[in-house]
């Protein structure tokens, strides 16, 4: 009798997960359930899978509102039945077609409530009265229709505390406060479970209405295949003529890639393929195969990594440019036949051309069989405090301080219910969204499983995510996106259009070990290369004296914080650095783990050690792995890999501290660890673009800046082109482009720069400019281009029209007179009908620096000087940063500019590690501990005096600091008789901070084993 169950999938209605509703479900004895979530079939399959585990008969359907109006609220008679709503609630969703009055469901039944009943009801078709409807049946229009009655008892949520949870997340839904909340916004008071006895029990006098609810539900039924693959199944038409496509594809990519006759690179292919073939996947290499040409036919750069780049196929059919011979990696890690999950290419394309190969991927296998997955937005705590505490009315400040202070203990009654609430909401689904690169290509029309939905991106989403995808039989495409192969690109393209250089920047024999770039590799000089330019994997290369391609494929993974957090990557540095002075754990990891000194670094080793030193089964090992691919969400299922693991070493007589070890080890990898074809595609695309900055720096450096999406702020990577010989200028609109460019080795900074210039008219100034002509004069420029006298100033300040000659002091009296002295709507009509009057302007001197505070106030940093130059200070240090190393254990003072600084939890508090440039340009790095922060806090952008002791680890040094203090500007000229505003502009100068969640790392007496040979 429960036909209109919600969950909180309901969003920002229901209160109940789908555990909860089940489990309260069966605890009252009930048999059949129906889940009808507002216009969302999100959490059908886990309903279905969870019901049937507790005995209880799970149907389904949808509870179709507009506007939070109840419409009707329909139950699927079969899984056929779904297809039909899912129809419906799509053309609604994303055709914007209005949800029908009475929808034509044949295969469903539809539930009126009382407040929408039709003139005339289908077979199919009821009415559900509440229990406090029932005194209206008295009534003659209602007392015939008893006969198209059933029992209507929604669930929405479990406990008083929950029903004020339910007004709270209406509240928010309709940005309102809680008081102000409308009854018809909000469900019942009894909208909870009650035994199934004392309902019935209410409608006793109706047994025709009992009887309608017992029919209905008699009729319902779920039947669901949850192992069938869904995915489309074949490219060409057909298994047969897939696998010969197949085939042919791959021994033509063989022949390419390794010539003739090589015997195991010909084995490898053929092992693969039968693989392939029996386990059904030609259709998926084919359709990977076929977005892949279709971007290199539009001159697209991809690249082709996880877990797909261990096979040697995918390396022939150019999906991805990692040889798995040359790295021993091995196919079973990305398909076996026991491996249970279906695996996934991933591959990424610049951030400008993404778009492109969506629009070819969804027009190419229609537009009814492609979707993004969906992924649940949860309410987080801190935003869901500032959510609930409106819906209480508490005032801005209020608000602000208990965002900032979540924990806090408050008194205020009001504010302590907000806390209550809010811990209730955490976790809870708020809003779906687009999954940020996980695309399905189905066999069959996708509503057939899911109403989809369209988010403002443009591309259709299904309601579940990629978890529930890979458990109905869905395996998913990533299609990503970024910025570091849109930065090679156009490096590329700037030096065939600058200089007119052809670089094949995609044959990888050019740039992979190449010998200049392993030399910079080796002294970290990396800044703006992919993956590779931070300052904690500057710090690694460095101490790894990393100088070849298989020892960046380990530095990628070394770096991420599942080695980190296992504490091995200190020992790995170790070992590298000294590889006759350690002992292995085990001899189990001498013989799997050679080529790593013995340390797990890739998911693989993780996998390895788990089957070969703990004897695990494979089914185990599966679990681990997507457990460390972030894929694995039973912790149920790892609790039971860790006791099998526990048993088995005992079995087999191992130390059982050494086991808790190696177990610790292998948690620290879950979920934030590669495997080594991700690493070794990552390390190919660090490799090319170290090439460009190698070679060509001033290009690659100005496609840094134009991509935005380094490590740094624009200022670092602008500073690296100064460094590497280009002069760098102001943006100017008869040279600048919307974009950063370059004439030889003048960099002209773009107009995108300008913050308080519209990106529109950012675009227009050089559109008009190659359309008519260089700007004679700021006048000319005023005629051509409609523009504000604030951007018009921003422009002068910046120095756009420097080839006037004219002064900017001159520029800008002239600029008020000419658009200040006529009216807006007739300011182009008066200006230039008649002739523009001759001015006599005062001569106003400028000191050189106030270019500078100009660039500063816009920029956010110098480009006329350096920071250095306009300290108060003469002193620039006694030591600089190329000759640290000379100084182990001793004490330096250093004059250096904050570059950036990482926030590092430890046991001991808040520490930092700071990036820094001393005044002849080169970095170092400092290490600030919290005992030091507490008296020597850093205090913003700018330049410091560091006082501190050199420590030499491992080639690299860094500085320990003892004192610090943030060195001041000289006074701002422009201001000169404005004492408050003299020294205000040196606070526009920025700093990169990066945040860092997670527990503090182990120390090397915390791990407690015997590593190092006397």
């Amino acid at each position: 009798m429960f036909l209109n169950c919600h969950s909180y999938h309901s969003l920002r209605y229901g209160t109940l997960s789908i555990d909860d509703l089940i489990s309260q479900a069966s605890s009252l004895g009930v048999k059949e359930l129906v889940l009808t979530d507002i216009n969302t079939v999100t959490g059908i399959y886990e309903f279905k899978k969870k019901c049937e585990q507790q005995g209880i008969k799970p149907m389904v359907g949808v509870e179709v509102r507009k506007n939070n109006t109840l419409l009707y609220i329909s139950i699927a008679k079969e899984f056929i039945g779904l297809e039909e709503v899912n129809r419906m609630l799509t053309s609604a969703n994303c055709d914007g077609l209005e949800l029908p009055l009475q929808p034509q469901l044949q295969d469903n039944f539809i539930i009126y409530p009382l407040t929408n009943i039709p003139e005339i009801l289908n077979e199919n078709e009821f009415i559900g009265i509440r229990e406090e409807e029932l005194n209206l049946l008295i009534r003659p229009q209602y007392k015939k229709l008893i006969i198209k009655m059933v029992i209507l008892h929604p669930i929405t949520f479990s406990t008083k505390k929950e029903y004020n949870l339910h007004r709270i997340l209406r509240a928010i839904d309709n940005n309102e406060l809680l008081s102000k909340v409308p009854e018809s916004e909000v469900c019942s008071k009894k909208e909870y479970f009650r035994p199934p006895q004392e309902i019935l029990d209410a409608y006793r006098n109706y047994p025709q209405i009992i009887h309608n609810t017992n029919s209905l539900l008699s009729q319902c039924s779920f039947d669901f295949a949850f192992e069938t693959p869904r995915n489309r199944k074949f490219y060409t038409g057909s298994k047969k003529d897939d696998l010969q496509l197949l085939t042919r594809l791959a021994f033509a990519g063989l022949e390419r890639r390794y010539g003739r006759n090589h015997e195991a690179a010909t084995k490898r292919v053929e092992k693969e393929l039968k693989v392939i073939d029996e386990l059904n996947f030609s259709g998926y290499f084919l359709i990977t195969w076929d977005i892949v040409r279709y971007s290199n036919s539009m001159g697209f750069m991809h690249v082709g990594r996880g877990s797909g780049a261990n096979s040697i196929v995918a390396y022939c059919l150019g999906i991805t440019d990692i040889c798995p011979i040359e790295l021993d990696l091995y196919f079973e890690r990305f398909l076996n036949l026991n491996r249970k999950s279906p695996p996934d290419f991933d591959i990424d394309w610049s951030w400008q051309e993404r778009d492109i190969i969506l629009d070819y991927i969804f027009n190419r296998y229609g537009k009814e069989y492609v979707a993004f997955c969906g992924t649940n937005v949860e309410f987080k705590y801190r935003s869901i405090i500032r959510e609930v505490g409106k819906a209480f009315g508490l005032p801005k400040e209020e608000l602000d301080e208990l965002s900032k202070y979540p924990e806090r203990v408050f008194r205020d009654a009001i504010v302590k219910q907000v806390q209550k609430y809010g811990k209730l909401l955490e976790k809870f689904p708020n809003q779906r969204s687009m999954h940020s690169c996980g695309i399905i290509i189905s066999e069959e029309p996708l509503t057939n499983f899911t109403a989809l939905e369209m988010p403002p991106k443009g591309f259709p989403i299904v309601q579940w995510d990629m978890h529930v995808a890979e458990e109905i039989g869905f395996e998913k495409f990533d299609i990503l996106s970024q910025r570091g192969l849109g930065a090679i690109n156009d490096t590329v393209r700037l030096l065939e259009e600058k200089r007119g250089i052809t670089v094949n920047i995609k044959d990888t024999t050019i740039s992979k070990d190449e010998a200049k770039c392993n030399e910079y590799l080796s002294q970290g000089r990396t800044i703006g290369c992919f993956y590779i330019e931070s300052p904690a994997m500057r710090g690694l290369l460095r101490r790894l004296k990393c100088d070849n391609y298989k020892v960046l494929v380990a530095a990628s993974s070394i770096i991420r914080p599942g080695v980190a957090q296992s504490g091995m990557m200190r020992e790995y540095i170790f070992r590298h650095n000294n590889p006759d002075k350690f002992e292995y754990f085990h001899k189990v990891f001498e013989e799997q783990l050679g080529e790593t000194y013995g340390i797990m670094v890739y998911q693989e080793d993780v996998i390895k050690i788990a089957l070969h030193y703990g004897g695990v089964s494979a089914a185990d090992g599966d679990i681990l792995r997507r457990a460390m691919s972030g894929k694995g969400r039973s912790l149920s299922a790892l609790q039971k890999v860790k006791d099998d693991f526990f048993i088995s070493c005992k079995q087999q007589g191992h130390p059982e501290a050494l086991s808790a070890e190696i177990y610790r080890q292998i948690e620290s990898f879950a979920g934030y660890s590669f495997c080594k074809a991700h690493s070794a595609s990552y390390a190919v695309e660090s490799y090319q673009s170290l090439y460009l900055k190698v070679y060509y720096p001033l290009e690659f450096m100005v496609s840094a800046i134009n991509n935005m999406g380094g490590f740094y702020r624009t200022e670092v990577y602008i500073h690296e082109a100064k460094m590497s010989g280009g002069k760098i200028l102001n943006p100017c609109v008869n040279k600048s482009e919307y974009e950063t460019t370059i004439y030889g080795d003048e960099i002209y900074l773009g107009l995108m720069l300008l913050e308080k210039v519209e990106s529109k008219l950012a675009q227009l100034i050089p559109q008009e400019r190659r359309a008519n002509g260089e700007y004679r004069s700021m006048e000319d420029f005023i005629k051509r281009i409609p523009i504000g006298i604030e951007t018009l100033q921003t422009l002068i300040f910046i120095g756009a029209f420097r080839f006037s000659c004219v002064p900017k002091n001159e520029l800008l009296l002239k600029a008020r007179v000419l658009l200040g002295y006529f009216k807006p709507e007739r300011r182009f009509e008066a200006l230039f009908e008649e002739p523009v009057k001759e001015f006599k302007f005062p001569e106003l001197k400028r000191n050189v620096f106030e270019d500078a505070f100009d660039e500063i106030e816009i920029l956010s940093f110098p480009v006329s000087c350096t920071p250095f130059d306009l300290l108060q200070t003469k002193y620039r240090g006694t030591v600089m940063a190329k000759d640290l190393t000379t100084y182990h254990k001793k004490e330096v003072k250093m004059l250096a500019y904050l570059i950036s600084r990482k926030h590092v939890p430890t046991k001991r508090g808040t520490m930092y590690f700071g990036t820094w440039i001393d005044v002849e340009g080169n970095y170092f790095d400092t290490a600030h501990f919290p005992d030091c922060l507490e008296k020597f806090p850093f205090q913003g952008g700018g330049c410091y005096l560091l006082l501190g002791i050199v420590e030499v680890d491992f080639h690299f040094p860094t500085i320990t600091i003892t004192k610090m203090a943030k060195m001041p500007f000289m006074a701002d000229l422009r201001y000169a008789h404005d004492e408050e505003k003299r020294f205000e502009t040196q606070e526009r100068i920025k700093e990169d901070v990066s945040m860092t969640f997670r527990a503090p790392y182990p120390q090397e007496h915390e791990i407690g084993l015997p590593r190092k040979k006397a």
